[in-house]
């Protein structure tokens, strides 16, 4: 999910796996796996819910921006994640996390709104690695 407020930033949260500290710290959007006969769009609202406080209903997502295939692991888990992404505005929101699952509250330590300039100047690793160019074509 892209979450963008009306300032056209986007909220990314940072996340890490506790049990690989070697592979690094990245930002990642807001998003997670589909519960047991859950659509997509469903998935990403309840997701945006879960992990910043956020309540939309479906109609408040934009077309499917992105989808793509993802091999990953995540506390010792292998994780073949397709995903697809949507966008949503929102002119602000106070982000709370309190909804976090366990392996949240574990692996993401912080959120932060993103300018594109921010992103563009940033060392720091991203998902997606692609995030300032398809906000580029969304944010328009």
């Amino acid at each position: 999910m892209l979450l963008l407020d009306g300032l056209d930033r986007v909220l990314l949260l940072r996340w890490a796996d506790p049990e690989r500290p070697d592979r690094g710290m990245w930002w990642i959007t807001p998003g997670g796996g589909l519960d047991d006969g859950e659509g997509f769009a469903e998935a990403a609202v309840r997701e945006l819910f879960e992990e910043t406080g956020l309540r939309l209903d479906v109609t408040a997502l934009s077309d499917m921006v992105l989808e793509r295939n993802v091999d990953t692991e995540i506390a010792g888990r292998a994780y073949h994640q397709y995903e697809r992404f949507f966008v949503a505005r929102v002119e602000r929101h106070e982000v709370d996390t309190s909804g976090f699952s366990e392996i949240e509250v574990a692996c993401m330590s912080e959120h932060r709104w993103w300018t594109l300039a921010d992103l563009d100047a940033t060392a720091e690793r991203l998902s997606p690695a692609d995030l300032p160019a398809l906000l580029r074509r969304v944010a328009c």
